[in-house]
């Protein structure tokens, strides 16, 4: 089974919201997952990304492949993170 730790859209019409997730690759995108790894909301003032990062990295670790817009995030939360941390 190959994993991918991709977003799945959630909220109203023109109202964005995404959860991000650990999926089968063969699952639709809005289908079933394995677990939820976060949020991210778009519209949101602030950043709008939440995740549990103890959790994803677990995936990354078992071979979960992130999509290019996850790994975006990641990164730029992680870049985030490291300017806080100064």
């Amino acid at each position: 089974m190959s994993v991918k730790l991709r977003l799945s859209r959630a909220g109203a019409r023109k109202r964005p919201f995404y959860r991000i997730v650990a999926a089968d690759a063969r699952s639709p995108r809005d289908g079933r997952f394995l677990e939820k790894l976060g949020t991210y909301d778009p519209l949101a003032a602030k950043s709008g990304l939440f995740l549990k990062r103890d959790r994803v990295d677990y995936w990354l670790g078992v071979g979960a492949q992130p999509t290019n817009t996850v790994a975006r995030l990641l990164r730029k939360q992680a870049a985030g993170e490291s300017s806080a941390d100064n």
